[in-house]
């Protein structure tokens, strides 16, 4: 039966989605307080705070995406079918997490970029009016 295979599909695709996001996650933001730390210049409190928001972002977004992106169509009833479409799935979602891991050390090294630079204080758009 049809149904029989898909739920397989189901069974093998959400555990192999998961356990790739938490380990990318995992892996992503357990080396990302050095550069929290950099970026808040060593104020551990707000780097730690700032990191596990972007992880929690991290996890809602792929997780999210993962689930989203989870209908199995099979048009034949057979193995062959049901995993060239789980490496299908699989494969888009490695390239989907690959893509998200280098937006992420981008927006970090941004911040590290940000951060080293000299602080000037804004000038207002337009000189102060006085009133009389």
């Amino acid at each position: 039966m049809e149904t029989t295979k898909i739920l397989i599909g189901y069974a093998v695709y959400v555990p192999v989605a998961l356990f790739l996001t938490f380990y990318v996650s995992r892996t992503l933001f357990r080396n990302s307080k050095v550069y929290m730390l950099d970026i808040f210049k060593g104020r551990e409190e707000i780097a730690q705070a700032t990191n596990k928001l972007f992880e929690t972002g991290f996890y809602l977004l792929n997780i999210g995406f993962a689930l989203m992106i989870l209908k199995i169509n099979l048009y034949t009833n057979d193995y062959q079918n049901l995993v060239e479409a789980l490496s299908y799935k699989i494969g888009s979602f490695s390239i989907y997490l690959g893509l998200m891991l280098f937006i992420n050390l981008y927006f970090f090294f941004r911040g590290k970029r940000k951060s080293s630079q000299p602080h000037q204080p804004q000038q207002p758009p337009f000189p102060p009016r006085i009133v009389a």
